[in-house]
């Protein structure tokens, strides 16, 4: 069977891939070697996409040295999107449900506050953001993405009297 890099326990574009099964993950997540191995995966990601993993312990991110090249590439290629919401989807798998958190907070900071991301702006809404398993952490997702958007009456990932009486 093909290996993939951020194997799901459903399928992808590539149909010859198998579906994981919940025991498998389990398995990996009870393996230092294939954690290591897949966290090094991860980074090897971010670096493609103009991004660093600052903290290993926490999964806070920060821009690479050479994010506007990195960015120009996310900008013009959509494939990306989909591959950014495998990884999510994967990080929520292996358990690593915090650098899920900031990997969608620094998408939607590129894209609204920072405004670097314009194409990927509707993954991140769309996507990115319901992939967050902690209920907890996507309700303050969207509440910043929420405080963020332009303009804001046209924001319909949450539900405004909601949002507006949020914390």
């Amino acid at each position: 069977f093909p290996f993939r890099l951020f194997p799901l326990r459903e399928h992808g574009m590539n149909w010859h891939a198998r579906p994981l099964t919940c025991q498998e993950i389990q398995s990996f997540r009870k393996s230092k070697e294939v954690m290591d191995r897949f966290i090094r995966a991860y980074k090897l990601m971010l670096g493609f996409y103009g991004i660093n993993l600052v903290n290993e312990e926490t999964g806070e991110l920060e821009r690479a040295e050479n994010w506007r090249e990195r960015f120009e590439n996310l900008n013009r290629f959509s494939h990306n999107n989909l591959r950014i919401t495998r990884i999510l989807k994967c990080l929520g798998e292996m358990g690593y449900e915090d650098y899920q958190v900031h990997l969608v907070k620094f998408f939607l900071t590129e894209t609204l506050v920072e405004e670097t991301l314009p194409n990927v702006k509707r993954s991140a809404l769309d996507y990115f953001l319901f992939t967050v398993r902690s209920k907890e952490k996507r309700r303050e997702l969207v509440h910043y993405a929420w405080q963020h958007f332009k303009p804001q009456s046209s924001f319909v990932w949450g539900p405004r009297d909601k949002l507006q009486k949020y914390r």
